[in-house]
């Protein structure tokens, strides 16, 4: 396979294994996460859309991610 890309149909990534937050709705509303087995990237999909387009990040993108939603940097965007 090629380097994972941004777009990539999720089925397509050699994804480890989805993870959603248990903090996610019954509705399905909620983004899925997945080591990818053949790059030291993270996938990120839409759990209503599992087969649709992934976004790929590094780890340090991810870290910065977690690190600003804990701060609390997008708490406004949720009210």
């Amino acid at each position: 396979m090629d380097k994972p890309h941004n777009g990539l149909p999720a089925g397509e990534l050699n994804a480890r294994a989805w993870r959603k937050s248990s903090r996610s709705s019954p509705s399905g509303n909620c983004v899925e996460l997945s080591e990818l087995l053949d790059s030291p990237a993270i996938a990120v999909r839409n759990s209503r859309d599992p087969q649709g387009p992934a976004l790929v990040y590094t780890r340090a993108e991810i870290a910065a991610f977690v690190q600003a939603a804990k701060d609390g940097e997008f708490d406004d965007l949720t009210a």
